[in-house]
């Protein structure tokens, strides 16, 4: 992944490891919008059926900002993982949506 540095886990421990420290909850968000070809592309689809390969791009690439911007936050608090990792989605307004991800910021040994 992109931050050998940090471990990620969606459970509660890692294992292998023990946590020492508890740094509480860090988070990433980014908000993007959904953009024109890409629209008219997924009308397409959604005539003949089919992945919608342009919003899986989309999806792909916020969620990766979002595990960035998280990863960063649990960095510049000490933190070498972050357990309980999660994602949230919310339209924030029309045509645009936040990819939220969050989890505890820990240090393990």
């Amino acid at each position: 992944m992109f931050a050998p540095d940090i471990l990620l886990s969606n459970t509660e421990a890692i294992p292998g490891k023990r946590i020492v420290e508890f740094f509480g909850v860090v988070s990433g968000s980014t908000v993007r919008a959904k953009h024109l070809g890409r629209d008219i592309m997924a009308g397409l689809k959604n005539i003949v059926g089919g992945e919608l390969k342009g919003y899986t791009e989309l999806l792909n690439e916020a969620r990766e900002q979002a595990l960035e911007r998280m990863v960063a936050q649990a960095r510049s608090v000490g933190a070498n993982a972050v357990v309980n990792v999660r994602f949230s989605t919310s339209s924030v307004a029309q045509g645009a949506a936040e990819l939220f991800a969050y989890g505890t910021a820990v240090r393990v040994e």
